[in-house]
């Protein structure tokens, strides 16, 4: 059995990547509130402002970068969660409107995916409770021809996510550990950031083996 780790979020250090939306706010919020050290970063510093006010350790990085993400971690240490938010929608007009423009925009949510994990993935095993989280939609289980390039998207950010969970189930396999470190996915049809924030201080109430490659509904 894995090892259970502590109810709360007090002391954990959390990473927001593109941390500048409405659902960041909400997150970042709730996190400060728990006594959880959040670490939140954005391309713009006007945007990161609020989030600096809130109690974040804000940081001008952008989430889609390897390089800059890669940068960050080798300045934070070990980190106990990591959540990419880059996120948006274009959509409509059947499968004829979805356009190589509305496809492009869409594509830094999976950048954002794919450049934290793999830049923060010994962060998070280093934290002995780390937690990697996406943010997805329930278009991925049925998708409509208006929304194909946005469903393509968090379908292709999902399979990285559980990509990432079986890295950590094989490392944990051949160390002859319990698992200790979770990837895992929320889907929301319209995201409640309040509801997105209660679940991401709730990560560390379960076990990382409870977690790891798991999908989670946001009702």
């Amino acid at each position: 059995m894995a090892e259970r780790t502590d109810s709360n979020t007090a002391g954990r250090t959390v990473v927001l990547a593109g941390a500048t939306s409405t659902a960041g706010g909400a997150v970042t919020r709730a996190l400060i509130a728990a006594h959880a050290r959040v670490i939140a970063t954005g391309r713009s510093a006007e945007r990161l402002r609020e989030l600096a006010d809130a109690g974040a350790q804000v940081e001008v990085a952008d989430a889609t970068s390897l390089e800059e993400m890669t940068a960050l971690a080798s300045r934070l240490g070990p980190v106990d969660a990591v959540v990419p938010l880059v996120g948006g929608w274009r959509g409509g007009g059947g499968l004829a409107g979805q356009s190589d423009e509305n496809f492009a925009a869409l594509l830094p949510a999976l950048e954002a995916v794919r450049a934290t994990s793999r830049a923060f993935d010994d962060a998070l095993r280093a934290s002995g409770a780390g937690r990697f989280a996406i943010v997805s939609s329930t278009s991925v289980a049925r998708p409509l021809a208006g929304g194909a390039n946005y469903a393509a998207v968090k379908a292709a950010s999902e399979a990285w996510s559980r990509a990432v969970a079986q890295g950590y189930a094989k490392a944990a396999r051949e160390a002859g550990e319990p698992l200790r470190t979770a990837s895992l996915v929320f889907r929301a049809k319209a995201l409640d950031p309040e509801a997105l924030a209660a679940r991401v201080v709730a990560l560390w109430d379960e076990d990382a083996a409870e977690l790891n490659d798991r999908v989670f509904d946001l009702a």
